[in-house]
Order: structure tokens, then sequence, then C-alpha cells
């Protein structure tokens, strides 16, 4: 097989490291994709600092890809077809969870980028039931968000509830700030909460139409009846239930966050509910795409090559760009630094 390049991560709390591999070979069921672009998820971060069980070292990390399918083992998937691959990449199909629509909670479940290798790198395999087509003509960059950032906003907006007019958003990032335009049509009013002092992120928030945005400690005025947490912070947990009315919902949605400290049973008396999101689902991922398409979300992308992979993840950690990071390879990216890109219009 020819050789491509990846970058990989062999230990915990290690950079990632330039590898020459050899392209993946699709067993039955999967297809080979040419990697066209490839989001930067905080989850990465959880994965480079070992936050997550059982890591499979060495490991390509990278969840959110758009791809060309150049050699297909799976039925329905032809060469040429443009496909996006998210965080869960294969379930048993057999367990009470599958059979009840309910796969992301599957215990057997592997996902893309961390028990399978990922989209940092020039090539990539997938399970052909866990690619979704993908419109041909939008740019890569402005798609590959989507497929997790987007996908986990939309599980979890879903799962605020009905009657939601006043909407939270804790962690302005990358999900955040394609859950608010797509919460506006739906009737909801957006609040975001930033970092304390995080001016730059609260005025983003404002250009994309929230009603206020503050930071995590600050109130905007208002009882609201659903927030949802971005930001891995286990303390924003209390504050969040403290700022949702009776019946209100808070939803965590992140795959890890640090410990919640302890509350008084007054925050969670009066019917509130604390709840996770846990992956996604096919069906998911079939709704969100069609809606993405109808409310024309387009995603603010700062595009790095691939080779730059750590100083894009560096980025994230420490809040040096407002949206979404993508990884693009060598052959796609253009010289310089992250360039700010495809704001939400």
């Amino acid at each position: 097989m020819k050789p491509m390049r990846a970058m990989v991560l062999e230990a915990a709390g290690s950079p990632l490291e330039p590898r020459e591999r050899e392209r993946p070979v699709p067993e039955p069921g999967q297809v080979l994709l040419r990697v066209e672009a490839c989001g930067v998820c905080r989850t990465d971060l959880h994965l480079l600092d070992g936050e997550l069980p059982d890591i499979p070292y060495p490991v390509v990390p990278g969840h959110q890809i758009v791809g060309e399918v150049v050699r297909s083992e799976a039925d329905g998937l032809e060469v040429g077809q443009r496909v996006g691959v998210p965080w869960l990449g294969w379930t048993c199909g057999a367990c009470s969870y599958c059979s009840d629509e309910e796969e992301n909670l599957c215990d057997a479940a592997r996902f893309t980028g961390y028990q399978l290798d990922g989209g940092f790198a020039e090539y990539a395999a997938a399970d052909g039931r866990f690619c979704f087509p993908l419109p041909a003509k939008e740019p890569a960059e402005r798609v590959a968000p989507l497929l997790c950032a987007g996908l986990i906003g939309y599980r979890s907006l879903r799962l605020c509830g009905e009657r939601v007019r006043h909407l939270g958003i804790y962690g302005f990032g990358a999900a955040g700030h394609l859950v608010a335009p797509a919460a506006r049509p739906l009737g909801m009013t957006v609040y975001a909460f930033t970092r304390d002092g995080d001016t730059e992120a609260q005025a983003f928030a404002r250009e994309l139409g929230c009603a206020w945005a503050g930071g995590s400690g600050d109130t905007p005025g208002v009882e609201l009846d659903a927030a949802i947490i971005f930001a891995p912070v286990g303390a924003l947990v209390p504050a969040a239930l403290k700022a949702v009315r009776k019946g209100g919902s808070v939803v965590c949605g992140g795959i890890h966050m640090s410990d919640i400290p302890s509350f008084p049973y007054a925050s969670l008396w009066g019917e509130r509910v604390v709840r996770s999101v846990a992956n996604l689902t096919r069906r998911d991922a079939v709704e969100f795409l069609q809606l993405a398409r109808e409310a024309n979300l387009r995603p603010a992308v700062s595009v790095y090559p691939l080779a730059r992979a750590n100083q894009a993840l560096d980025d994230l950690r420490h809040g040096r760009f407002s949206g979404a990071a993508v990884l693009v390879p060598a052959r796609r990216a253009s010289r310089g630094g992250p360039v700010q890109a495809l704001q939400v219009e």
C-alpha cells in the first residue's frame, strides 16, 4: 500500500507526532476515504490529556471527517462520493440499546478518532453504516464542524424539552455558535455564558444574534427555561441550576467534565432536571444535516494545515479563535497561520 501522512498520539500528555503510515485497507462493510478536512474538537483535547479510558495507543485522533470515497467495500457507497464520518463509528447492532433506537448507548460502541483511527490523516477507513452523504459543492472546511459540534449541539438542544423560550448556552465555542442560530428560528431567545472577562467571545455571541452575553457568574436578568453546558467545567452545573426556572432542564453536552461540586437540594427542587448527552445516533445525523441545509448554517472556521494540528489544539485549549478549527491535508492547505473564514451567516 502507498504511504500517507498522519498525526499520531503515542502517549497521554504528549503532542501529536507526524508519522508516515500505510494507508488503511478497508474491510468488508468499510470504505477508504481521502480526507478533505477534519474538524478539531474539545474531545481531542481530552484524548491528548488521557482523560478518556483505555486509549489504544498509538491512535490517530479526529472525528469530524469530510472525505471522498476512493475504495468501497460497503453497500450503497460509491467511489467518488463525498461522505461525512462522526464520533460514533461502530455499534454491535444487536443489543437492547441498538434494537430500541438508542445505539448511542451501545456498550460495545467504538468511536472515531479514539478506538478507531480518525481523520487527522490523509486517508481514513470507516464503517459504511456510519458514513453520511454530503453535498459535493460545499467547502469541506465548512461542513466538517457540523459532524460533531453541530450534531452534539442538535441533540443537546432536542433534549432541552418543549416550550423553551429562553435558552442559556454555557461555553460559546464550536457547538455553541451553531446552536444559537439553529435555536432562533424555533422561537428561542439565546443567552451566552463565556469565561469571565472573555469580551471577544461575548461580542461574537452577540454578532450571532444572542440577546445577552456575559461571564459564567453573571445573570441575564431572566429565568432560563433550559441551559446547555458545553464547557467541561463541573462547577457550571450548580450555576446553571440556579439560572433555570422550576421545571427547567440543564443539559451537559460534553463527553468529559470535571467533578460537579455539591450543591443544596433546593437548587434541584422544583422538578428541575440535570441530564447528560451521550454520543449521537444516525437518526440525529440525518435530521441535523437536513436542518443545517435548510437553515444554511455556516460555521466560523479557522483552517490549519494537517502538520500544524498541535497548534490548532493549543489554540483551542486557550480560546484563541471563535467558532471551530479545521485541519486540511497539505495538498489542500494554503500557506500561513490559521485563517478565519466562513463566518456564520
